[in-house]
């Protein structure tokens, strides 16, 4: 098990980045938090699997249809123990 933050950057507010995120990382059993920056872009942390992290962080660097995603940071975390995986407003 791995953990990862991702700063995902470009048009990605206003276009269900987050609700989709969700479902993709609930998709891959992946357990952690998204959110909305005050910066307009989205930040994410997920645990789970080193292959499911990185069909996620795949992911991202396309995001739902309606988003432009232009890059996807991401950083290696100590592993976190989350229960499931969370929208934060």
């Amino acid at each position: 098990m791995v953990t990862r933050q991702l700063t995902i950057n470009g048009k990605v507010q206003g276009v269900f980045f987050r609700a989709s995120a969700k479902e993709m990382a609930e998709k891959l059993g992946l357990v952690g938090w998204v959110k909305n920056t005050r910066e307009g872009n989205v930040e994410a942390v997920v645990t789970g699997t080193i292959e499911s992290v990185t069909e996620f962080v795949n992911w991202c660097h396309k995001g739902p249809e309606r988003a432009q995603v232009s890059d996807v940071a991401v950083v290696e975390k100590g592993l976190e123990n989350f229960t499931s995986f969370k929208i934060i407003r």
